[in-house]
């Protein structure tokens, strides 16, 4: 049993500090909360594609994102309802209300999990797993939700932890025994360890972490690469320097359409990349940023995933330079989506930067986009995405929006 109450003596950066904590099953936790009929109950949220899944759904072997059809088969009495983005963003800010309450020292990842630095708290709040064991039951009598956390020196240990202590659960790793909780763990624990590294690793024997670790830097490099080699060498034997980072601004920004599995033609496709290329757009817009790189992300319908990107000319907030390199990478995508199938539609806009400096260091040049695309932006940005849509989508929308955490 790792979960201690005592505190580490030593230097603050040899004490379990961090804290990672992560909402359980979130959506479905929500649903759950608002509706007393689904309490205890197998619950998926979603259309097509599950979203979320409860831990009564998912211990039937359901997972996200599956297709539904295949969730309904190994959990046939589970009860699907439809997401409610707008119920989760109040959510997410009441539990991130809570966690700054906490400490100020707090990192979000995303919408439903965080770090948090506990270190400079010891001497008012007690030690962090007691800070933790009140933020867990702050987060269930104020918000009415489960959540797992995580207490160990580094982020990384954290994160483990969390995802070890769940459903609602805690755990904490001591520093003196961070190997023996980390080296019996399959490798899939890693961060960086995908299906493919896992099939890899499996190929040649390793499938614990402690495994890895004995195999040293050197061979993990010749079979994974110089960096990937690199990487987890140093994660399997627990070292992880980053700190909680409270000034780190969004890297990526992202958008999907789950498309179920019903044949769709180029022209639909295309329209729903008119959607999520607007729905990026305003994004960008609103929180003063550019992108450099547009990335294509495509789920087809055998589960299998690819991403495509074109990297621009000029940093963009512009729903048209977006759209027209999302254009091209779909192009050159299309003979594999009609051999295969299309479920899944996303965008994401990485190498972002802020509109301020960008408009400093560069030099002005019109942008490449028709007076139809800059009016629809603008509308956008005045009035709403609401306001006015693209013929393309009439009678098709959006799609979801997933709810964010502020920039």
């Amino acid at each position: 049993m790792f979960v201690s109450g005592s505190e580490t003596r030593g230097a603050r950066s040899e004490r379990a500090v961090i804290l990672h904590a992560d909402l359980d099953s979130f959506y479905a936790s929500v649903e759950q909360r608002d509706n007393p009929r689904l309490r205890g109950k197998p619950v998926l949220v979603g259309g097509g594609v599950v979203l979320a899944a409860s831990y009564e759904a998912k211990r039937l072997g359901v997972r996200t994102p599956m297709n539904a059809g295949q969730a309904l088969r190994l959990c046939p009495h589970a009860i699907v309802v439809p997401p409610r983005m707008s119920a989760y963003a109040r959510a997410s800010k009441a539990v991130f209300e809570i966690f700054r309450d906490t400490t100020p020292e707090v990192e979000g990842i995303s919408i439903d999990e965080a770090f948090l630095d506990v270190g400079g708290l010891w001497r008012i709040a007690g030690a962090p797993v007691d800070i933790a064991r009140g933020l867990r039951a702050r987060v269930r009598d104020e918000v009415g939700l489960p959540i797992s956390v995580g207490v160990a020196r580094t982020k990384f240990l954290a994160k483990v932890a969390s995802a070890v202590s769940k459903p609602d659960g805690l755990l904490e790793v001591p520093p003196e025994r961070e190997l023996e909780f980390l080296h019996p763990l399959p490798v899939e624990r890693l961060w960086g360890v995908g299906e493919v590294t896992a099939r890899e690793l499996r190929e040649r024997g390793i499938t614990r972490v402690g495994q890895l670790a004995e195999l040293g830097e050197g061979p993990l490099a010749a079979v994974l690469g110089p960096a990937a080699g690199r990487h987890l060498h140093a994660l399997s034997w627990a070292r992880d320097p980053r700190r909680v980072d409270t000034g780190r601004r969004r890297r990526s920004i992202g958008a999907q359409r789950a498309l179920g599995r019903h044949a769709r033609t180029d022209a639909e496709l295309e329209a729903y990349l008119h959607g999520l290329a607007d729905r990026l757009g305003r994004r960008l817009r609103a929180a003063d940023r550019l992108c450099r790189t547009v990335v294509l992300r495509l789920r087809f319908d055998d589960f299998s995933r690819a991403t495509r990107s074109h990297t621009v000319p000029q940093a963009t907030d512009s729903g048209a330079v977006i759209l027209q390199a999302a254009r091209a990478l779909l192009a050159a995508a299309l003979p594999t989506i009609h051999e295969r199938g299309l479920t899944l539609i996303g965008l994401s806009l990485t190498n972002l930067d802020d509109a301020d400096c960008m408009q400093l260091s560069l030099p002005f040049e019109p942008r490449p986009e028709s007076t139809l695309d800059s009016t629809l932006d603008a509308l956008h940005d005045r009035f709403g995405a609401g306001a006015v849509t693209r013929a393309a989508l009439l009678g098709r929308g959006e799609g979801l929006s997933v709810p964010m955490l502020p920039d």
